[in-house]
C-alpha cells in the first residue's frame, strides 16, 4: 500500500521543484534550509552577486499557492533589507488527481500548480 506524504515531505517536494527552476534561471545556491517554517528556504546569488532570499510554500490544492501572509511578509522583507537581499516567493500547490480530499502518495501521480517565482518588492511604502 502507498504511503501518504506528510507535511514535511510535501514541503520537500515543492522545494525540489523550485530548486530546479532556480538552477535553470542561473542562480547559485549559498544555503538551503528544508525545515518547515524556517525561512528562507534558499539563499542564492545571481551573476551580479546580488543575494536573494527565496521562500517556498507548499499548499494542498485547491488552496491558491500564490497567496501568502502579507503581514508576515513585511517582517521578512525588513530582514532582507537589513541583509541587502531581494525576496522571491514560490508557491506550489499539490493535490491528488483522484480528489482534493485525498492525500498525496509517495511514488504516485500528483497535481502540481506552480506559476513560477514571484519577485516581492522590498522597498518601504
Amino acid at each position: 500500500m502507498s504511503k501518504p506524504l506528510n507535511e514535511q515531505e510535501l514541503h520537500n517536494l515543492a522545494m525540489n521543484l523550485v530548486g530546479k527552476d532556480l538552477e535553470k534561471r542561473g542562480f547559485e545556491f549559498i544555503a538551503v534550509n528544508s525545515k518547515l517554517k524556517k525561512h528562507p528556504q534558499f539563499v542564492c546569488i545571481d551573476k551580479t552577486n546580488q543575494y536573494f532570499f527565496v521562500i517556498v510554500r507548499a499548499v494542498k490544492l485547491p488552496e491558491n499557492p500564490n497567496n501568502y501572509d502579507v503581514v508576515w511578509m513585511e517582517t521578512f522583507k525588513e530582514h532582507a533589507r537589513d541583509k541587502d537581499a531581494k525576496v522571491l516567493y514560490a508557491g506550489v500547490g499539490l493535490g491528488n488527481p483522484d480528489g482534493e480530499e485525498l492525500p498525496i502518495y509517495l511514488n504516485e501521480e500528483y497535481l502540481c500548480e506552480y506559476n513560477g517565482i514571484q519577485f516581492i518588492e522590498t522597498n518601504l511604502n
